[in-house]
């Protein structure tokens, strides 16, 4: 069965799923009754399931009139993609942060299975570390190239 943590998250994409706007306003309390849980719990799921590397953003406000916005990143070819993950990725990448961000391209399906499989064990910390002195910097170079090509208008098939 699941936990909380993961029935929180359920509810909160499956809500995400059956909106056009691509976002949804919520109450922190009003998520903390429907649970039956402190609003920390809710404040543990936003911050640990719904990042920038998932493909999510989260503006909040606190206080009286206080409320949840959680925005679905649109992942597209329109070069709002190459710009959101640019700046995600930035100078360096970790192995967690690059598998974050892998996982998040197969859930969009952006990528297959298949291709996430290759990117992983490309970008994994054993491979990168035999051949390069900053295994974080070429990670984040490595992944930029993919995403960049991923983005060319010229390369994509349904065109």
């Amino acid at each position: 069965m699941a936990n909380l943590a993961d029935k929180i998250e359920r509810y909160l994409k499956d809500m995400l799923g059956q909106t056009a706007e691509g976002f949804v306003v919520l109450q922190r309390g009003t998520l903390a009754h429907i649970f039956s849980c402190a609003p920390s719990q809710i404040n543990y799921v936003l911050t640990t399931r719904f990042t920038v590397e998932r493909g999510y953003l989260v503006e909040s406000r606190r206080g009286g009139g206080g409320y949840l916005r959680i925005v679905r990143l649109g992942l597209d070819t329109e070069g709002n993609f190459r710009r959101v993950m640019s700046e995600l990725i930035g100078d360096e990448l970790t192995p967690d942060r690059c598998r974050h961000i892998i996982a998040h391209l197969e859930e969009e399906e952006i990528l297959t299975e298949r291709e996430c499989a290759l990117l992983r064990s490309v970008m994994a910390e054993n491979t990168l570390a035999l051949f390069a002195a900053h295994p974080q910097r070429l990670r984040a170079a490595l992944l930029k190239e993919v995403l960049t090509t991923i983005c060319r208008d010229d390369l994509n098939p349904d065109e």
